[in-house]
Formats: C-alpha cells, structure tokens, sequence
C-alpha cells in the first residue's frame, strides 16, 4: 500500500457535483483524485504512470450501466490487488452479490454518507475487517419487527429485553443507550409493534444524518418565509406524529441549541413551528436513542440535566456483542438463513473452527459489522458451510494460530467448567441452557418448553427459581 501522503484514487464518474463531492471528502484523508468520465478511459489510466500509483478505484454503476460487473472484472483482471468501490443508487442484494463476485471490494449505495465512505476507504486499503458498508443491503433483509426477533440469551441481553418489553406498553419517553450497530433501531420497532400505538406510524430520525442548521426545522417545522430559503410551510416532525410515534436516532448528536425547545416540547406536550406565532398541541410517543452514555455527555456540559431526566424515565441499555459472545453462534445462524433467501445465494452451514474465530473478534460494529462480514463470507462461498477460510480478514487480524477444533462448550453458548476446571454448578449450567433456548427460539416459550422436554408451567417455574430475566 502506497504511503498516505501518495495514495492516489480514480473516481469512474460522470456526474460532475457527485465528483466534486466525493474528491473533497478523500482529500480529508490525504487522497488525491483522478477523476475519469468513462469505462474506456478508467482501463487506458491504468496502464499510465498514473495508473500504476493508484491505491483505490471508485465506480459509480451509472455510468457502465449494466455492463458494471464486465468493467469491474476487466480492472481487476489488469490490476489484481487494487481495491475496487462500486457506488450505485441500487439496494439489490443481487446486483451486490454480482459485483462482488466480479471483484468490487465494497458495494456503497447513493446517497452514502461521508463517513461511510472514509471508512470504506480506510477498510479497503488496510487489513482492518469490514465493517458497515453492506448495512444498506443486510438492514433491508426482511424481517419481523418484534421481540421474537431479537436473538440472544445472554443475561445483560435478556435483561434489556424485558426492560424494553415492559416500557412498550405505557406512553412515556425511553431512551436507548448502546454502542452503533447493537441493534438500538430493531429494538425502537419492536417496542412499536408491542406497543398501545402499533397502528399509527413510526417516524425515525437520524440526528446525525441531519444537517446541524436544519434539524430544528425537522423536529418542528417552519412557517412560509420563517427564515432565507423558506419558501414553503413545513409541517415537523413532532405535528406529524401527533398520536404516534417518533424516534430520535443519535440523540446525543443533537445540537445544544435545539435541546431547549425538545425539553420544552417533551414537558408541555406542544410544539411552536418557527416563524409561528402560536404552539400546537401533540401527543408524541418519544424514543430517544444514543451511541454515547448521555450522563457522561451531561457531565461535561454537552447535553442539557433536565433534558435527560425528560427522556429516560425508563432507560434500556443494550450490551455491546463483545459481552455477549455466547450469542455470536445463534445471531450467525439466523443471519445464514436470512442471507440465503436473497437472490443469488444460498443457506450455508458454519464449522465450529470459523464459529471459534467469530467468537474471538471484538466486533467494534456489533451486530450490524457480524452481519455484514456473514453477507461477505456467504457472497465467495464455494462449499456448503463457512469455514475459517471464509473469513480473511479476520484471519489477518486474529492470526491463524487459533485452534480451529470444534469446541461445543463455546460454540453452544453454554460452558460446562469453571475457570479452575471444575465443572459448574448444576443450576448454574440448568439457568444458561434455559436462556439459550430462549434465544434459539426466539422467546416463544412454548416451543422453549416442548424443546426442554418440560411443561410450560414448570418452564416459568424455573424461571422464577433460577432468577432469569424473560421478554416473551
């Protein structure tokens, strides 16, 4: 890999705002760009003083068309070891199987966001794992916006669970703390679907995909000729949720300037548009989410006390997939069954040694980067199961020197011995087979009972015995 003050990027583009856009977010990073209109062009550079001291190329589809997947083959052909970025305003798993089959080393869809695409960048040129850049396509994956849905037994999981389920009865505000990709989103939906206004709509904002000027107009709209550039009333995001409800991604991004009147508004129950003389009256289920602990943003005067308290009268802290490894094994098997029913690909099994590997990453992505990486692994597959193979990337980083022998205790989630191997407690062992039924299956205790071999009544007996913690 060239040094950073030398790496050099060819952008495949057409489309000159985009080109201008996309230079000036790489040249943060120290890349410069040569900027190209068209596939016959991109494979002359290539063979020029220049093309030899490319470190990326980036392909906006549009501009091969359908012919994306020969260009891409075409430039890897030539040039084997340069990392190839498609970017396409397509949300087809199919087409990112192809054009990753082709060779592209990501698959970025349009509009993506700056830091997305930094990332990608920063992945495609270091030995770093992927991370977040197929979240568009796996996000869009069907699936059921419940709590049946959300795989894990581990206790801290288990626990916020039940925490969630609880509070998606009632009309108050909840807030949702958890590091990004933990799966905050999937929970706000399923604490909507659980809740007394399922009907109604849910409205998610992302604070930070929001420019800081325009958010509080977002949140509460604005009045024709309010302020430059004006032109039309708009109704906000508050007004139109009246009667259902609104969730606020990246809470802790919000501006400190917009953070009064979100108080105001969550106390009073009303809203005043800008530019407007009078408030409107509304009844908005909020959630907040967060990435960063809002104590922590508080204490050091980014994030307003009284705000806070307005926001978490039930607070749900969602563990990071680093402390809960023991479900690493039931979330990569329900996600291979999702994978394998998008087209082009296939269900596929997973050794206990690439299982071992998955369990030894630290997943700064969570949920959403293991996903991701499965997405990948499945995408290149030839045989009928992953295996430590599969996961290059992570091999690099980890090393090969892990033992890629099946180990049943780690890959079942349930750990037979202590640290001074002994074996555990009976109803230690008991309790962590009960929670990982209930993450295998998804919460639906009855199917958790006739898999136990035991009655229903005796399931939430034990339950009650052992201390466990259900959503269900």
């Amino acid at each position: 890999m060239a040094d950073l003050d030398q790496r050099l990027l060819m952008l495949i583009d057409d489309e000159p705002a985009q080109s201008r856009l996309i230079s000036a977010l790489a040249s943060r990073e120290g890349w410069r760009t040569l900027i190209v209109r068209d596939a016959e062009t991109a494979i002359a550079t290539l063979g020029t003083r220049q093309g030899m001291q490319l470190s990326a190329i980036i392909l906006d589809q549009w501009v091969p068309g359908d012919d994306a997947c020969a260009l891409i083959s075409e430039l890897k052909a030539r040039r084997p070891a340069l990392p190839i970025l498609m970017l396409t305003a397509s949300t087809s798993p199919l087409l990112a199987v192809e054009a990753m089959r082709a060779g592209a080393t990501d698959y970025l869809v349009k509009p993506v966001a700056p830091d997305r695409l930094m990332h990608a960048l920063r992945s495609a040129t270091t030995r770093e794992a992927p991370r977040d850049e197929l979240a568009p396509l796996t996000e869009k994956m069907p699936s059921n916006p419940d709590f049946e849905s959300m795989i894990g037994a581990a206790p801290n999981f288990r626990k916020a669970l039940a925490v969630a389920a609880k509070a998606a009865r009632g009309h108050s505000p909840v807030l949702i703390e958890g590091e990004s990709g933990s799966g905050k989103e999937m929970l706000i939906r399923a604490m909507h679907a659980a809740s007394p206004r399922s009907r109604m709509p849910l409205r998610i904002i992302n604070i930070g995909g929001v420019p800081a000027n325009s958010i509080e107009s977002v949140l509460f709209g604005h009045e024709k000729g309010a302020f430059p550039g004006a032109f039309d009333r708009q109704i906000g995001a508050l007004q139109h949720c009246d009667g259902a409800t609104l969730a606020l991604d990246e809470i802790d991004r919000l501006p400190e300037s917009v953070q009064e009147r979100l108080l105001e508004a969550v106390k009073k129950g009303d809203c005043r548009p800008i530019g407007a003389r009078h408030s409107f009256r509304v009844d908005v289920r909020l959630i907040a989410a967060s990435n960063l602990p809002l104590a922590d943003l508080s204490d050091q005067g980014h994030f307003m006390p009284e705000l806070l308290t307005a926001l978490s009268p039930t607070k749900v802290l969602l563990p990071p997939l680093r402390e809960r490894t023991g479900d690493i094994p039931a979330l990569t098997r329900f996600f291979l069954a999702r994978i394998g029913e998008q087209p082009g690909l296939r269900e596929l099994g997973i050794a206990d040694g690439a299982l071992s590997l998955l369990a030894a990453y630290d997943w700064p992505g969570n949920v959403r980067q293991l996903q991701a990486v499965l997405f990948r692994a499945a995408v290149f597959c030839d045989g009928d199961a992953l295996t430590s193979e599969d996961f290059p990337q992570l091999l690099n980083i980890l090393g090969t020197g892990l033992s890629t022998a099946p180990q049943m205790p780690e890959s079942s989630g349930v750990m037979l011995y202590t640290a001074d191997g002994n074996l555990r407690p009976l109803d230690e062992i008991e309790a962590d087979v009960i929670r990982l039924a209930i993450g295998l299956y998804r919460g639906r205790m009855t199917e958790v009972a006739r898999r136990l071999g035991i009655g229903r009544s005796t399931l939430y007996r034990k339950l009650s015995e052992l201390g466990i913690d259900n959503a269900a």
